[in-house]
């Protein structure tokens, strides 16, 4: 089995490093977690809100526009000892994780144990049934086959695909039903609007695009003001890929033509084309041409950035910070390159930042 691409960054993520609550709940705002800083000239330490006096008139910053959905909704599975609407046992309790829409109307589904969890239910088998709230139900149809290591190997039966039997439509039962996606390291349950970038207006994100959560109104008004540019497009993200080695679904995207134009210019102009995360970074390189250039598109990506397609048009990123082993970081080098993606995180580890969704972030403007 020939070895697929591994990142070069390499750290150890003290249990300590993980935000375990949103910045506002520790006293902060939204801009006011730590940014670090990695250009050519080394590592900077500041706050969020500094970040327009890192960018220079005339660059774009380009931002994704998904909004989250409530897409965690508690169930039981079907002919589980004890499994009923009033009274679930622990083997027959589930939480659904509803990823990704399909275009057959199928979803592609997470079934993991209730409570604090740190990995999914492993015993699901195809034809299972898992009964929902309000008469509600799923059909797990087979496993999801686009979950494959990096490296050729199979991850398991990790994510399903699922029939999904509700009244009014999925979008409408999440809403009534669900409640955000969270993993083991939060502590309690936040409102979805804790779980909502500033930029949110299209719903369809399992998870948060969350590097796009420390931008406020006002911050939006002075990187405007000093001449940078915004731009918008709309990458749905499924649920995250905990396991390592485990490339990023393939996930649906729109990249507008008022956008491209305004990526080209900037280009044209010598200025950086800024990602706000990797979402924005997969959908424009996407549609990004072998010269840089870039078209309008829309539709699925299963594009994987690494060292055998670095990035064309992405010339800078604002990032919040990935786990060990994340396919993440194989996209990181791809726009930073593997030294200064590797500085960054040493500096991180050492100056104590926070990971995850309510973490802080970094800049990443290589040369």
């Amino acid at each position: 089995m020939t070895a697929g691409p591994v990142a070069r960054t390499r750290f150890v993520l003290p249990a300590q490093a993980s935000a375990a609550m949103p910045p506002e709940a520790r006293g902060l705002r939204r801009d006011g977690v730590r940014l670090l800083v990695a250009d050519e000239l080394g590592v900077h330490h500041a706050r969020f809100a500094d970040l327009t006096g890192f960018l220079e008139p005339g660059d774009l910053v380009v931002v994704n526009t998904s909004a989250t959905l409530a897409a965690a909704v508690d169930g039981w599975r079907d002919g589980r000892t004890g499994a009923g609407r009033d009274g679930w046992t622990a083997e027959a309790a589930v939480v659904v994780h509803f990823s990704t829409a399909r275009d057959d109307d199928s979803w592609v589904v997470e079934l993991r144990p209730p409570g604090r969890a740190t990995g999914p239910v492993s015993d699901a088998v195809a034809g299972e049934k898992v009964g929902l709230p309000a008469g509600g139900s799923l059909t797990l149809v087979g496993p999801c086959s686009e979950t494959a290591h990096l490296d050729g190997g199979v991850v398991g039966n990790r994510l399903w695909r699922a029939r999904v039997d509700v009244e009014g439509g999925v979008g409408t039962f999440l809403a009534r039903h669900g409640r955000p996606i969270t993993y083991g390291y939060v502590t309690g349950r936040w409102p979805l609007e804790s779980y909502q970038t500033v930029f949110a207006h299209d719903p369809g994100s399992a998870e948060m695009p969350s590097a796009g959560r420390p931008f406020t109104t006002e911050l939006v008004t002075s990187l405007i003001a000093a001449g940078v540019s915004m731009a918008p497009l709309t990458l749905h993200t499924g649920v995250s890929s905990p396991q390592e080695g485990e490339p990023p679904l393939a996930e649906r995207f729109r990249v507008p033509p008022s956008t491209a134009r305004l990526v080209n210019l900037t280009r044209t102009a010598g200025r950086r084309v800024v990602a706000v995360g990797t979402t924005v970074t997969r959908a424009l390189e996407t549609v990004a041409r072998p010269d840089g250039t870039v078209r309008a598109g829309q539709g699925w990506t299963d594009l994987v950035l690494g060292p055998e397609r670095p990035a064309r048009v992405v010339s800078g990123l604002v990032t919040g910070w990935h786990a060990p082993g994340a396919s993440h970081l194989l996209l990181l080098e791809a726009v930073a390159g593997a030294d200064l993606v590797g500085q960054a995180y040493q500096e991180a580890v050492r100056e104590h930042y926070l990971w995850h969704e309510f973490g802080d972030s970094a800049l990443l403007l290589p040369r």
